[in-house]
């Protein structure tokens, strides 16, 4: 019969604990703060707009989106947990052959039900991991071809021919990729479970089993010397306190 008195670190009853509350608030004001960037380029991009908000206002709320995206960046690592993020870093940046393998087989899976399933993932799989580093990408992008267009503004030597089409196009991308996000996130019935990870912190130990094989192994395994140290503990002391209460037995 299992110790109810131990308690993991990771798994809380049926469910793991995916993200922590830096991770999820670094998150949620990233994509508040694109979503501010999202309707505000629509407002100056699209002269039919104008009778809902100025182009003034329109593109005050724009910069002052783009500069909380890097303050947000900057701010977290600063007052938030720094191992946390360093960590989450790290295991986007790690590409392995179970994701060079998870990539390949991703056409039939998604064409045939019956296609091999996905080889054991991280607590990122490939796709994710693809999605982090083109948003990355198109961010810096959206970040340097924006400061033009802006700098351009004021000094005609920093319009560059191009800027508005790259700035444009690396928009549209961006949205591609977070209405993707989005739909997996909140519609597709596979994948909608995670979402949890980013609102109360812990998602289906089941479903994390299945999508994450190899993370939640990892955590298994970073967690039973903590079980096994806290057991241990827990029989020396009550060892120790019988003992204890028969010597005193016979002093009296």
């Amino acid at each position: 019969m299992p110790d109810r008195g131990v308690r993991t670190p990771v798994a809380v009853g049926a469910r793991i604990t995916r993200f922590g509350v830096t991770e999820r608030l670094l998150h949620w004001a990233v994509a508040a703060l694109v979503g501010v960037e999202t309707v505000t380029g629509a407002f100056l991009w699209a002269p039919a707009f104008s009778t809902l908000v100025s182009r003034p206002t329109a593109t005050w709320l724009h910069l002052a989106a783009a500069v909380g995206l890097a303050l947000a960046f900057l701010l977290a690592p600063l007052i938030g947990d720094r191992d946390a993020l360093r960590r989450a870093a790290r295991q986007v940046d790690r590409f392995d052959a179970d994701d060079a393998a998870w990539l390949r087989g991703l056409p039939r899976r998604l064409l045939h039900r019956r296609a091999r399933p996905a080889p054991p993932q991280g607590r990122f799989n490939a796709g994710q991991k693809l999605n982090a580093a083109l948003t990355g990408g198109l961010l810096a992008v959206l970040a340097l071809s924006g400061a033009l267009l802006w700098q351009g503004e004021r000094d005609t030597d920093w319009r560059l021919e191009g800027s508005v089409t790259v700035h444009d196009a690396a928009t549209v991308a961006l949205l591609v990729l977070v209405l993707g996000h989005i739909y997996l996130a909140v519609l597709n019935p596979a994948t909608r479970h995670a979402l949890q990870g980013m609102t109360r912190g812990d998602v289906d130990r089941a479903w994390a089993e299945h999508h994450h094989a190899t993370w939640v192994a990892e955590q298994g395994a970073v967690d039973a010397p903590r079980e096994r140290a806290v057991g241990d503990g827990s029989d020396a002391a009550a060892d120790r306190r019988p003992a204890r209460r028969r010597g005193a037995g016979r002093d009296r």
